[in-house]
């Protein structure tokens, strides 16, 4: 039986649906707000080194180069927790809007991360960035749910890898103001920068409406359902393979995104202090390196949307994995030993960006799986599962590093994760051509 071919006899590419003013207003602010999730996300891993160096001491602690990369893993290790803790957003989002939920969430990552600049020992500052972190969390799956609900079908792919770019601008303005702020008045001064945000919260839940999708759903008695029972469903027949699957795809990912761009930072500076430059000159130059992986990212970001229409959603996954796993070997395995390392290591950057672009895949791709009543649930839960296998992996790094006495090699091994990613990646659920479910 033939299947009929829908022929357009212009020859004329349709053009894609307008967006509101409304819907562009509403993607800035949520763009916003992934941009400033971004920058405080970063800011502790560009002052990693001098706040530990002063706070070590003052909790007892000998700051040797060993516990640096212990303990400043264990507190990676602590906010990735409040990452994984952050699944409660979801439900929260779900039963009582997008928009209020988003701005919550903007208030706690913002407040926390500021007061960490009045950290007395390092016990405060693990205590702040776990609060900080639950905050940080929420703001992908929120916003992410927001943009895929509130665009019209033809543009929300692309919409989502637009947004994707704003959490790397914010590593860029974080490597400016550590660049800036950070050179001249150390690292509490950074942490202090990290209180902008609320002001934005203030804003989002007074300009910026709810999406049409979830605002029709939740008119309805399905939306009316507690926080267990969305849970529940989402290990349902129905929904537990893709369950399954992406929560540990993103779990992957997340490994991937804290050994490339978290130790950025850290890397460079040892690099550059093993080349004779000063602190100052070397605090600029990790700053210039988190640019340089900002910028690379936001490629990454771009193309990943156009990259997933054509070869699939697990086929993109796949390109991003298999980069990002030879890009870290490559960085942290070889070049970070070489006795005159650091410029190939600042060119290696580039292809750790690029391919770390590959959260974006994940903000077109979870919203697709799910009907409405329960999206941001599960983008919450996928999000939060995956960080608290990044926790644990990073309490593995912070063992790994003390053995080793050396970041290197301990974060050129988190690329076999990627080889566990890409043997999961067949069991997923391909959503190419599917419209975002009702």
């Amino acid at each position: 039986m033939n299947k009929a071919i829908a022929i357009n006899p212009t020859g004329v590419k349709p053009r894609r649906t307008p967006l509101t003013r409304e819907q562009i207003g509403g993607f800035w602010a949520v763009y916003s707000g992934w941009v400033l999730d971004g920058v405080d996300s970063v800011i502790y891993a560009l002052v990693l080194i001098p706040a530990l160096t002063e706070l070590l001491p003052l909790s007892g602690i000998a700051a040797t180069p060993g516990n640096l990369g212990m303990y400043g893993s264990i507190l990676f290790a602590l906010f990735l927790i409040g990452w994984g803790l952050s699944f409660i957003w979801g439900p929260l989002a779900d039963r009582f809007g997008r928009v209020k939920t988003l701005a919550a969430s903007i208030l706690i990552y913002s407040v926390f991360t500021g007061a960490a600049a009045f950290a007395h020992n390092v016990w405060e500052l693990a205590a702040f960035r776990l609060i900080a972190g639950i905050g940080v969390g929420g703001e992908w799956a929120l916003a992410g749910t927001y943009v895929a609900e509130s665009w019209p079908e033809d543009r929300r792919k692309m919409g989502a890898g637009y947004l994707q770019t704003g959490y790397y601008l914010g590593f860029f303005i974080a490597a400016w103001l550590n660049y800036t702020i950070g050179a001249t008045y150390g690292w509490r001064a950074m942490f202090l920068c990290g209180l902008a945000p609320a002001l934005l919260a203030i804003f989002t839940v007074l300009r910026v409406k709810e999406p049409g999708q979830w605002d029709k759903a939740s008119k309805g008695v399905a939306a009316v359902v507690s926080a267990s029972s969305s849970l529940k469903e989402l290990f349902s027949p129905a929904f537990r393979r893709r369950t399954l699957t992406s929560a540990t795809l993103v779990g992957v990912a997340v490994i991937g995104l804290w050994a490339g761009s978290v130790y950025e930072a850290s890397a460079v500076v040892t690099l550059a202090t093993r080349a004779g430059i000063d602190r100052i000159g070397a605090v600029h130059l990790a700053s210039i390196g988190a640019a340089i992986l900002s910028f690379a990212t936001i490629l990454g970001c771009l193309a990943a949307p156009w990259l997933a229409e054509r070869v699939g959603r697990r086929g993109a996954l796949g390109i991003y994995f298999a980069g990002m796993a030879v890009s870290i070997v490559f960085a942290f395995g070889w070049v970070f030993y070489q006795p005159d390392g650091l410029n190939l290591f600042m060119v290696s950057l580039l292809f750790l960006g690029f391919f770390g672009g590959n959260f974006a895949i994940f903000s077109l791709w979870l919203p697709e799986q799910y009907p409405t009543r329960i999206r941001a649930t599960a983008f919450a839960f996928n999000a939060s599962i995956g960080r608290f296998l990044g926790a644990g992996v990073n309490f593995l790094l912070a063992a790994a590093i003390q053995w080793q006495g050396s970041l290197g090699l301990p974060v050129a091994w988190t690329a076999a994760a990627f080889g566990v990613g890409l043997l999961i990646l067949p069991f997923a659920v391909e959503t190419r051509d599917q419209k975002l479910p009702e």
